[in-house]
């Protein structure tokens, strides 16, 4: 029983630390600049001046703020842009195309505070955002074709702030940032609770003996492992809560981490999926082409990091 009790206590630690000291300074910094530039109109002006540019690609001027939320606040932003585009009068296949690009973004409160154990910030953002155009192309051209196209005219329609004193920003902004490190706290630490149990059953120690060929094949270490497998049952910020344990302990390398971005790092997860299918009933009716467009863009990522890092 005390070796239960130390399990929790060092799990809920590791979770605290991640969620108070790296997490949140991080996402205080990154959602003030991102309440400032909305307040002030720059978002609203670069959405119409890329307009233009992504709707062949499918991606509608509201698509445009989705991406700006995922790639700068969190992987949940864009919920509410799906809502609007849900309730509004964006066609099945923008959304389709928009959730596709949603899915396959770096999400930023996970890319910045990687920052800090060596993650090559501006480089994941990048390939993430060329891929994930692709990812909408892909949608909207192929995977989404039979979808309804109708639509009516709809303005951007944003929470903005305007007139809102400088101090009154950093506040909300304050506020978010706190409210999103206290909600990935549990499943943080029920994560590593997770992780330390089947590390101390022995289970991990047989997969990564089973999957020893395939992780030398592509020159990766076992202990890969285990943050894929948080990642993709626990979402994201599980698996950023195993990733910089590892790192801190010296079991994966920060070149590792980086070649491994382009697979771990986008809210292509049963977590990110769901939270994304609450925006709305159309937006979970399209998830099947968005996912599948998806899917075929994190490959691209998952293979130009390994090839880049």
């Amino acid at each position: 029983m005390n070796e239960i009790a130390q399990l929790i206590l060092d799990a809920g630690r590791a979770g605290i630390e991640l969620a108070l000291f790296v997490l949140l300074p991080v996402m205080i910094v990154m959602l003030t600049l991102m309440r400032l530039l909305e307040s002030r109109g720059v978002l609203d002006h670069v959405v119409r001046l890329c307009s233009p540019l992504l709707k062949p690609f499918g991606i509608p001027g509201l698509g445009i703020f989705a991406m700006i939320q995922v790639l700068f606040v969190s992987f949940a932003a864009p919920v509410a842009t799906l809502a609007m585009m849900d309730r509004g009068g964006i066609s099945s296949r923008h959304i389709a195309a928009t959730l596709a690009l949603v899915l396959t973004l770096a999400q930023a409160n996970v890319v910045f505070p990687m920052a800090t154990v060596g993650l090559d910030v501006w480089g994941t953002i990048l390939i993430s955002l060329g891929c994930g155009i692709i990812a909408a192309a892909l949608t909207y051209h192929l995977f989404g074709r039979n979808l309804s196209t109708q639509e009516v005219d709809q303005k951007l329609d944003c929470d903005h702030e305007d007139g809102s004193s400088l101090f009154a920003v950093i506040q909300r902004a304050g506020k978010d940032a706190f409210d999103i490190s206290i909600a990935a706290l549990p499943m943080l630490v029920l994560a590593l609770v997770v992780v330390y149990s089947l590390r101390a059953l022995g289970v991990i120690e047989q997969l990564e003996g089973l999957l020893a060929p395939l992780f030398a094949s592509l020159d990766l270490p076992q202990q890969t492992l285990l943050p894929v497998l948080a990642k993709y049952i626990a979402g994201g910020m599980a698996m950023m809560g195993v990733t910089v344990d590892f790192i801190n302990q010296e079991l994966i390398s920060a070149t590792e981490l980086n070649r491994l971005a382009g697979f771990l790092i986008h809210p292509m997860d049963l977590a990110g999926v769901a939270v994304m299918m609450s925006a709305g009933r159309r937006v979970a009716a399209v998830v099947l082409p968005a996912v599948l467009g998806a899917l075929c863009a994190i490959l691209l990522r998952t293979l130009l990091h390994v090839l880049l890092f």
